[in-house]
């Protein structure tokens, strides 16, 4: 019975911390997401990966043409959040909370190549990630693309603008007014 009232008061304890901090701090979406919240996010989003996922490996070869038409898919519905070079720089992700990640870091290189598919088609919830569902060989060489990402050469950035008009890493401010 005393271990409960233990608990019971380390709870209390945890939620007037939490109460003090969202008075002082509230909830905006421009702040950043502190290392705890990002840690247990990120715990939490792999506890939800259903089973099996971790183990599908990619079926398509990382061959030019798969690699240029995933680009070409990337820089039309991915590149409005996180950039033609993978960074995450542009307006849009300014506003996200938690805003999307670098996809050339470790933390997205170090997903399975089934934890990249499930997140296309299916979003991550309670973020700006949508759930795209779409056609598995078109998910399929987005995963192809995301692991290019940090080899990303010049050419392939300025074909890509081409295809949008957003500079590599630095979509900040012009980019909507470009797209009017």
């Amino acid at each position: 019975m005393r271990a409960l009232g233990l608990v019971v008061l380390f709870l209390i304890a945890c939620a007037g911390v939490l109460l003090v901090y969202v008075r002082q701090h509230g909830f905006s979406a421009r702040a950043k997401p502190s290392a705890v919240e990002t840690f247990l996010a990120r715990k939490v989003r792999s506890l939800a990966t259903p089973a099996g996922v971790k183990a599908m490996r990619n079926p398509l070869s990382p061959t030019p043409l798969n690699v240029a038409e995933a680009r070409d898919h990337f820089a039309d519905h991915c590149a409005i959040c996180h950039a033609n070079d993978g960074s995450g720089k542009t307006m849009i992700n300014e506003g996200l909370y938690p805003p999307a990640p670098d996809l050339r870091g470790e933390e997205t290189q170090g997903l399975a190549d089934g934890e990249l598919l499930h997140i296309i088609k299916n979003g991550v919830r309670f973020t700006g990630m949508p759930g795209w569902g779409g056609d598995d060989e078109d998910n399929w060489e987005l995963v192809l693309f995301i692991r290019h990402l940090p080899q990303l050469s010049t050419k392939e950035l300025e074909l890509m603008q081409e295809l949008n008009g957003l500079e590599a890493g630095a979509a900040h401010h012009g980019m909507m007014h470009e797209a009017e």
